[in-house]
């Protein structure tokens, strides 16, 4: 796409279709993976060692709510569950726990029909588009293999399919016969673009999906989600550790810490009134165009390892407004106003 448009949060607030049953929901969803122990660590305990299978503790009770047509960018740190819990809605990773439901119904509780439709329905953009498409395969079946085997186009229309995909992605159809390696970066990101197209979603979570690129290549990629959006009613899950980027694309903003979500609101909301601490650290480390001089902070300390995450808030390490309370007791998220809600024990202070 060779204009450059400036949409804003405001401008694409009112998409349609936004009320009723959510597209997909997350209830009490974590995620844990644990790595047993080697050989050797277990010969160490027949020695009298004391190792233990390591738990890395990704995402820990979200709930969460994806209506059709929005776009909710999940922000935070690197570390913090956010490419994990893309992967358990996309079903690549089951959960440990929680559930999991695609227009109103539980994945578990779905029969074979239902399980495909939510399988086609849910796709996923990943962050390096060379490490997500296979080298050895042309684009013509990179884009075109799955929607055949899925009964979705007939081979024999496999060609012109993916012609049109790769027209409206901004690819010219003559390159459909050449490798991945033959591309740009910007150019492979559009080919894992229309490679989610290709099955017709409803929602794609895209993890990282222009982190990889350069500046002015990722204004081209994210005025095509927004287009694409307009054109299929797309909704998006949209994974960034930029607060810029999602500010640009996003209808809700959730923040993630440590595997917890810690805030939900409004993309307005999240940028002019921004409620938990860790939310506003994240924004004062944004760049700005204010001609008054502004002393940039970094967050203090380093997030915690999710091997042992702290007890009570897990940002209190790093908060600038800790209490005793925050050390032992993890604060559950609350609502401020519809539509905003804050896991922070200082929305319990009196004002």
């Amino acid at each position: 796409m060779d204009t450059v448009l400036e949409p804003t949060p405001a401008a694409i607030a009112d998409s349609p279709g936004r009320i009723g049953t959510p597209l997909l929901q997350l209830q009490g969803i974590s995620k844990r993976f644990v790595q047993d122990i080697d050989l050797a660590g277990r010969i160490a305990n027949l020695m009298g060692a004391s190792n233990r299978a390591s738990v890395v503790h990704a995402v820990a009770d979200v709930d969460l709510e994806i209506r059709p047509g929005e776009v909710i960018g999940v922000v935070g740190e690197s570390g913090c569950g956010k490419s994990t819990l893309g992967r358990v809605i996309a079903g690549i990773n089951p959960p440990t726990q929680g559930t999991v439901s695609y227009l109103g119904k539980p994945i578990a509780d779905m029969n074979a029909t239902e399980r495909r439709a939510w399988g086609l329905g849910v796709q996923m953009i990943f962050q390096n588009p060379m490490a997500s498409l296979n080298p050895r395969m042309r684009v013509m079946d990179i884009v075109g293999e799955a929607p055949v085997v899925h009964g979705l186009v007939k081979a024999k229309d496999k060609a012109a399919y993916v012609g049109a995909l790769m027209r409206q992605v901004g690819l010219d159809p003559d390159y459909a016969q050449r490798y991945p390696h033959q591309f740009s970066g910007g150019q492979r990101q559009r080919i894992g673009i229309a490679r989610a197209l290709a099955l017709k979603p409803r929602l794609i979570v895209c993890d990282e999906a222009v982190a990889a690129l350069d500046v002015s290549i990722q204004a081209q990629v994210l005025n095509l989600f927004l287009a694409l959006r307009r054109e299929f009613d797309l909704t998006y899950l949209f994974i960034s550790h930029n607060l810029g980027v999602v500010g640009h694309i996003s209808d809700r903003v959730v923040i993630m810490y440590l595997g917890r979500i810690v805030e939900v609101a409004p993309t307005e909301t999240i940028f002019n009134a921004p409620n938990h601490p860790y939310t506003q650290a994240l924004l004062s480390e944004l760049p700005s165009l204010e001609t008054t001089r502004r002393a940039y902070q970094p967050i203090k300390g380093e997030l915690p390892s999710p091997l042992a995450p702290p007890s009570g808030c897990a940002f209190h390490p790093r908060c600038p407004h800790v209490m005793p309370r925050c050390k032992v007791e993890a604060p559950l998220l609350r609502t401020l106003q519809t539509g905003h809600t804050s896991a922070c024990h200082l929305t319990d202070m009196p004002s």
